[in-house]
């Protein structure tokens, strides 16, 4: 059998199957461009000699309930090797807020959809195509079940101090205004490989993981639990992201709307949008901006730097709270990608006992790889992120203790 997870966005279906038994991917798709005549879908699959073969097709698709339609039927057409016997599983959804709700995986049933929508105020960009995802699903395949798993529930175990905001109390309370934090799977897979390559149980280690991609964050994790996190409210707080400005003095946009005449809406659209790396420099893929940067682009340039410059910034804060660093985690496009990120970001903090190694750093490849030196007090690892198939186990565990609860009901 199969679990198939599903990123519904507002324009686009993210998905990939995996084999039950061992959670070996068997197919990954992208479908672009939901509601227009010519929406696109990309699907690969695994061919019994283990390589991947590709199909691309194009297609008017009105929306998503047409997307989930066309997908099923690419799939149907070009099924993967292995993928025998057939049937669904479990369907697992990244669902992006989960609130103070969501501290767990969930089955999905009517009162759960009931709350996801009570928290599309906190996450208006991402939960309403969560939902969509969520909703036609259960239509096409109502016996099979649904699983949400939930972008802000690794960090739900973050004390009071870290998690509230120096605000009038009755904005928690009444408004639910505090840091939640997100990209929780990928914290949580890359703390539990950590914990596999170093030979020690999460309980007993202190880490520091940076997913860095377009969106990015930091995690200071203490034994296995998220104690703080760089993204807040929503995922705008933090890090300098692709095309997110990450932390900034509240005063900015009334500042800017008072000059320049801008509602408040268009400026969130602009933090949101057309900050960050692409504020910087124009754009927002690192690839292209380090480019940039060695034929000599000073805005290029300055925004590796800053970039680098908040990823050590929070590495020294998340130390502090920490006490004792066992290790420093890079992951996510630019994490697993950019040598020169990596070096740029843990340059000068030889004085925590943290210590690259420039060679190793260069060489990284697939895998988990140590990039620190022998003489570092701190390992630094590589780890590739894999948020799909932490949601493809979650999904399966979710199911699995539920069907066994179900079981012993008298």
């Amino acid at each position: 059998m199969r679990v198939i997870v599903v990123n519904s966005g507002s324009s686009s279906i993210k998905y990939q199957v995996f084999a039950l038994d061992d959670c070996t991917s068997l197919v990954e798709g992208l479908l672009e461009r939901i509601g227009t005549r010519d929406a696109r879908l990309k699907h690969r699959r695994l061919t019994e000699a283990g390589d991947w073969e590709e199909f691309v097709e194009t297609r008017p698709v009105a929306d998503h309930r047409e997307g989930f339609q066309f997908l099923l039927e690419v799939a149907a057409r070009h099924p993967a090797a292995h993928a025998t016997p057939a049937g669904v599983f479990g369907f697992g959804h990244r669902v992006v807020h989960g609130g103070e709700a969501f501290r767990d995986p969930v089955i999905i049933d009517d009162e759960v959809i009931r709350r996801i929508k009570d928290l599309i105020p906190l996450a208006p960009l991402h939960n309403p195509s969560n939902i969509v995802g969520i909703e036609v699903l259960r239509a096409l395949h109502p016996d099979v079940p649904n699983v949400a798993v939930f972008d802000t529930a690794f960090h739900q175990s973050m004390p009071p101090k870290a998690f509230h905001y120096a605000l009038p109390r009755e904005l928690y309370h009444q408004h639910h205004v505090r840091r939640y934090g997100f990209h929780g799977s990928s914290h949580q897979v890359v703390a539990r490989a950590a914990s596999i390559h170093l030979g020690l149980p999460t309980s007993r280690l202190n880490l520091i993981t940076l997913h860095l991609g377009n969106g990015a964050s930091a995690t200071a994790v203490q034994g296995g639990r998220s104690i703080d996190t760089s993204m807040g409210l929503t995922p705008l707080e933090g890090l300098i992201m692709g095309t997110r400005c990450g932390d900034l003095d509240p005063a900015v946009p009334f500042y800017v709307s008072r000059k320049t005449g801008r509602p408040l809406e268009e400026i969130e659209s602009i933090l949101n949008k057309e900050s960050g790396l692409k504020g910087i420099c124009g754009l927002n893929d690192m690839r292209e901006i380090q480019r940039r940067a060695d034929e000599g682009d000073a805005e290029a340039q300055l925004a590796i730097e800053m970039f680098c410059y908040r990823i050590k910034k929070y590495i020294g804060a998340y130390y502090a709270a920490l006490g004792r660093v066992d290790a420093i985690i890079f992951t996510g496009g630019i994490g697993e990608n950019s040598a020169r990120v990596r070096k740029e970001s843990c340059a000068g903090l030889n004085g925590l006992g943290i210590i690259l190694d420039d060679a190793r750093n260069e060489q990284a490849s697939s895998g988990v790889v140590e990039i620190s030196s022998e003489d570092s007090k701190v390992k630094i690892l590589v780890i590739p992120t894999d948020e799909e198939r932490e949601i493809a186990r979650q999904t399966i565990e979710t199911i699995r203790r539920a069907t066994h609860k179900k079981g012993h009901l008298p």
